[in-house]
């Protein structure tokens, strides 16, 4: 399993042929394997998605950012107690906080290379070297200093997080090809931003970068979670910052497709490619992510699988499309555990996708999405609906966790002050009683976000303009609240959103 963060599909050359984008290995990838064209997220960002990958179900519902639970049932150890040996090689920091530190001690073994975004890594007393910036990264915050601290020693490619890891996991290829029964995830940061890379990806893009530096365009490759106020040509070289980063993980993926083909890999290796969420490069008037809408930019992923078994009952699926209706972060694990031969669990509502795979088997009428606090979406694949709160101060609203840690680390005092007490057990609780937090969470930073929107992806793709149909929401709503019950989704989310149970 090759993973990236922030793939944006609309800039990959087999969703896009308009794409200015240069990443030939993505259209050599999707030569290989199985392309899917409706795939979507479920849990967001980053954490709850990897939960939603260990556990196979949506988690948006009960609780924010956080680490596996005590009850989940986590694929990559269940694949590990089975005799499958699982191995990890990231270079995701958000593993090793305290708002996520359960999940790499699920895998056989596991190793980490430093130096993404703000990790707290490169000890540096004072302020470090930078140019000139404009925008956030001319702020003194010591997230942005750190960046800056762990650029200051990765002055060559090989000194970057993202080879490292791609590096290591090729090396667990090498030293194990021969073996049966092992699981490798390699998983990158990257295109996430800061979007960071060396010149000679930059040099890709050259006319843009000359033409910037002649009109003295000021240093900048980390967009705000804002609305786009920065002029034409700072957008365009945000966008050429992201390209050049896409273009580096298309190396990489490409060294990935080259040792595939060197050991023959592909008779009897699957491989499978995805993200955990797209991110807007100033559509819709926005940068980046969970602030505003999921519109498609976000939540609509890329999304590749090779898999050996259908060639040899005479089926062919590298360079096929696949028009089935899926969600990675839930599916992938029960389509891990069928290709081992593990029964997956009752608690998990992804599904295998051996036979979408092979010749596109539908695999559900809906699927939903969302972040906790936020709109709750779904999609049938024709239309996308967002559903928005019920009244302005988004309640009620709680966490239920056993394990008070989220994105800023462990709660604070005054979070833990909002313990409730136990709440009864959920379905996949196992007969516990988590803890029940209040929570004040109330994304409101875009207007859009506490609407409810209908959109109709076929007439308008690019999401401009909501519609109003009765009889479309009618049987939107129905699914969305199909999907909330069969996750178990506690009562005061459907009083959140005026739905009734």
């Amino acid at each position: 399993m090759v993973m990236f963060d922030s793939l944006n599909r609309h800039m990959l050359p087999p969703y896009n042929a308009q794409t200015f984008v240069h990443a030939p290995n993505f259209a050599r990838l999707a030569q290989r394997t199985a392309t899917f064209e409706r795939s979507y997220v479920c849990s967001m960002p980053c954490m709850p998605a990897r939960r939603d990958l260990h556990t196979g179900r949506p988690n948006f519902l009960h609780r924010s950012w956080g680490p596996i639970e005590p009850f989940d049932d986590s694929v990559p150890e269940m694949l590990k107690k089975a005799g499958v040996y699982t191995h990890l090689a990231t270079d995701h920091y958000h593993y090793f906080e305290d708002g996520a530190m359960t999940y790499h001690g699920r895998y056989s073994t596991w190793e980490f290379f430093r130096g993404q975004e703000g990790d707290a890594w490169h000890g540096m007393v004072g302020d470090p070297a930078r140019p000139q910036c404009v925008g956030r990264q001319g702020a003194d915050n010591k997230w942005i200093k750190q960046d800056w601290k762990n650029r200051s020693i990765m002055r060559t490619e090989d000194r970057q997080p993202q080879p490292q890891t791609f590096g290591a996991g090729l090396d667990f290829i090498r030293r194990n090809h021969g073996q049966d029964n092992w699981f490798l995830q390699i998983e990158t940061f990257d295109p996430h931003e800061p979007f960071f890379s060396q010149q000679k990806y930059k040099d890709l893009y050259a006319e843009h970068y000359d033409r910037y530096r002649r009109m003295g365009g000021k240093f900048i490759d980390w967009p705000n979670y804002a609305a786009v106020n920065e002029s034409p040509e700072v957008v365009e070289h945000l966008r050429c910052e992201y390209a050049a980063l896409m273009s580096m993980c298309d190396v990489y993926m490409g060294r990935v497709l080259d040792i595939f083909d060197e050991l023959n890999l592909w008779d009897d290796t699957m491989l499978i490619v995805w993200t955990d969420h797209g991110f807007l490069l100033s559509e819709h008037g926005c940068w980046a992510k969970c602030w505003m809408p999921f519109y498609e930019e976000v939540s609509h992923t890329p999304f590749f699988v090779w898999d050996p078994r259908p060639r040899k009952s005479g089926i062919e699926i590298a360079g096929m499309r696949r028009q089935s209706l899926v969600q990675p972060s839930i599916d992938l694990g029960p389509t891990l555990l069928e290709y081992f031969g593990v029964e997956r669990t009752p608690d998990m509502l992804g599904c295998p996708l051996r036979e979408a795979i092979a010749d596109d088997k539908p695999v559900r009428e809906a699927a939903m999405f969302g972040i906790f606090g936020g709109q709750v979406n779904v999609t049938d694949g024709r239309y996308v609906y967002m559903r928005g709160r019920a009244n302005e101060d988004n309640q009620p609203l709680y966490e239920y966790t056993f394990m008070p840690t989220g994105h800023g680390g462990i709660f604070p005092l005054n979070h833990m002050h909002r313990l409730e007490g136990l709440a009864e057990p959920f379905s996949f609780t196992k007969g516990t009683r988590p803890m029940k937090f209040a929570s004040a969470v109330n994304i409101k930073s875009h207007p859009e976000v506490a609407k409810t929107l209908l959109f109709d992806l076929v007439r308008d793709p690019g999401q401009t303009s909501p519609i109003i149909d009765e009889a479309v929401e009618k049987n939107m709503v129905r699914h969305l609240v199909r999907l909330m019950k069969a996750c178990d989704a506690p009562r005061e989310q459907f009083e959140r959103l005026g739905l009734e149970l």
